[in-house]
């Protein structure tokens, strides 16, 4: 009977092999194995090993596959706001490339997951959010991660190329009748960050999480901004918005629904999106199906320039990158912005021909109908 290789013990109710041994020119080794089986986690405490002797002795390479790799960067970069999209991605990548060699992820191997994907009706667009994550984790490998004889994870990084986006959408901005349709039929939790998100031209993750905590009251002008810190921004700077009178009236009915999130869902919990099923079920019902929730920001901004708004207000009402810093507005630049937002609100418009919605309020009393519909708006 052949005795078991010193170093390994037993952890957790699965019953996993967990390496701790002292390795002459390394330390002390404690990882797990990843088997409940005794042989296997033999074999690969003799690889370890091995693996280690080589990078010690002669500077070799530890040889790690790309899910090891893409582990490690989900646990470097778990504060992230975007954590949840790269998981997303590398779940998708993982049947693809996940055994892979670091080495061998390159262009040419990754051609057989492009090949699914499109195959799948995926847009260029969706795919090159995929082997975007690729092409962070690369680098990383290659110039920060090293291992424990001083060697990067990966001797260099291949360039990878993103697809031509020429399958991307046109943005679609909304009609007052249009919006009036899409709105009616939507929840009333994402009813009121669509309203939110079309009054202010902010980005989805900007609206799902907004806190109270960033509000900032002007008491001079007897209102208040949000300034939503850079890292949950897409170009990294403070993100200043300022409200209408419609985005102000959101905010004030969510108040005291939560004391950190300002926008949530029954029982006062936070939301996480608004592309949902019940989204995309309302945008078919009002005969919208091409209508995405970005084209919300994109309809503030239409409306905006339709009401001559300079470029240079448009510029800061939708957080583009601008190098100003956001907090420092005074009182007289806010109030600015203001009168610019409240040119596009329902009240600053002529407003459209209201048509009634044959929903349930609807059927129940026109008078009803045409209260819950104005709400929407």
């Amino acid at each position: 009977m052949s005795k078991r290789i010193p170093g390994l013990y037993k952890r957790g109710t699965q019953g996993i092999w967990h390496i701790d041994k002292c390795v002459r020119g390394y330390g002390r080794l404690r990882e797990s194995t990843g088997a409940s089986e005794l042989e296997e986690a033999e074999r690969f405490l003799i690889r370890r090993l091995e693996e280690l002797r080589k990078a010690t002795v002669y500077g070799i390479r530890i040889e790690r596959t790309f899910r090891q790799t893409a582990t490690r960067f989900l646990l470097d970069y778990q504060h992230k706001r975007s954590i949840g999209r790269y998981a997303q991605s590398l779940k998708i990548l993982d049947p693809h490339i996940g055994d892979l060699p670091l080495r061998q992820v390159h262009q040419g191997t990754l051609e057989p997951f492009i090949r699914h994907r499109r195959k799948q009706g995926m847009r260029a667009n969706t795919i090159n959010r995929d082997l975007a994550v690729v092409r962070r984790i690369l680098p990383l490998a290659a110039r920060l991660w090293r291992d424990e004889s001083g060697l990067t994870w990966l001797e260099t990084a291949p360039l990878l190329q993103m697809l031509e986006c020429d399958d991307a959408r046109k943005p679609y901005p909304l009609s007052w009748d249009e919006q009036l349709r899409l709105f009616a039929r939507l929840p009333g939790h994402l009813r009121e960050m669509a309203l939110f998100k079309v009054n202010t031209g902010t980005r989805e993750q900007e609206v799902v999480g907004l806190r109270w905590e960033w509000e900032i009251p002007i008491p001079e002008l007897k209102t208040s901004v949000f300034v939503v810190p850079g890292g949950g921004v897409k170009n990294g700077e403070d993100r200043l918005v300022v409200m209408n009178a419609e985005a102000r009236a959101v905010i004030n009915r969510q108040r005291g629904r939560n004391p950190a999130h300002v926008f949530t869902y029954a029982k006062g919990r936070p939301v996480d999106r608004i592309n949902t099923k019940a989204w995309r079920r309302a945008r078919e019902e009002a005969g919208l199906p091409q209508v995405r929730v970005h084209d919300l920001k994109h309809t503030f901004g239409r409306r905006l320039r339709a009401k001559g708004v300079s470029h240079e207000t448009r510029q800061v009402l939708l957080g583009h990158k601008n190098g100003q810093i956001t907090t420092h507005y005074s009182a007289a630049e806010i109030g600015e912005l203001i009168d610019a937002v409240e040119k596009v609100s329902w009240s600053g418009t002529s407003a459209p021909t209201l048509t009634l919605i044959n929903d349930e309020n609807s059927r129940k009393s026109p008078a009803i109908g045409r209260r819950e519909n104005l709400r929407a708006i």
